[in-house]
């Protein structure tokens, strides 16, 4: 909840943030942070190029079945959330809304981390994906070159599996599909 004394953010105060920064609203909290890096930048693009074309459209015979989204807002409750990367299977996709946001919780989201991000990321957006029933969240780590897969055990993360460095992927809920975790790093 916000600090006693301190005004509880709205959607609104998102208009007065620099246009180079991101906002969220987390227990009743506004919250900036700035645009990513470069190395979040290139995970971002690279995860984008393997995942969405086989489970979005699925071409030439993949999976299909999910509508992912890049850097897109998820209302939760009276929290905001920007993750890097929400997807829903395409039977709960509510549509496009008509506001900026979504409001069905997504079955999976990425977070890019960064060490500007990285508390919040974990102590404060794991929580509210938990209490939302998020199925699957990913933590993908630039600088230590890392990707941790956590699936939603009665209301709780849990750690299902770690990969690192130049290791081959297939990670639930998308293990129909390889990824090369060695495209994803800037050396």
């Amino acid at each position: 909840m916000a600090e006693p004394g301190k005004r509880t953010a709205i959607y609104d105060d998102l208009y007065t943030i620099p246009e180079n920064m991101t906002g969220e609203i987390i227990d009743g909290e506004l919250i900036v942070t700035p645009k990513p890096s470069t190395r979040h930048s290139n995970v971002a693009f690279t995860l984008s190029g393997e995942l969405a074309p086989p489970y979005r459209f699925g071409r030439g015979g993949g999976p299909g079945g999910w509508i992912i989204l890049p850097e897109h807002e998820i209302m939760l409750g009276a929290h905001l959330l920007v993750p890097d990367f929400s997807g829903w299977r395409k039977q709960r996709f509510p549509g496009v809304p008509k506001e900026n946001w979504i409001s069905v919780p997504p079955d999976w989201v990425c977070e890019i981390l960064s060490p500007g991000t990285m508390r919040l990321d974990r102590i404060r957006k794991m929580p509210v994906y938990a209490r939302h029933k998020v199925s699957y969240l990913w933590l993908i780590d630039p600088l230590v070159k890392s990707l941790e897969v956590f699936g939603l055990e009665s209301g709780r993360w849990v750690l299902l599996t770690t990969f690192a460095e130049n290791d081959k992927v297939r990670a639930e809920p998308f293990q129909e599909v390889e990824i090369e975790l060695g495209n994803l790093w800037l050396d």
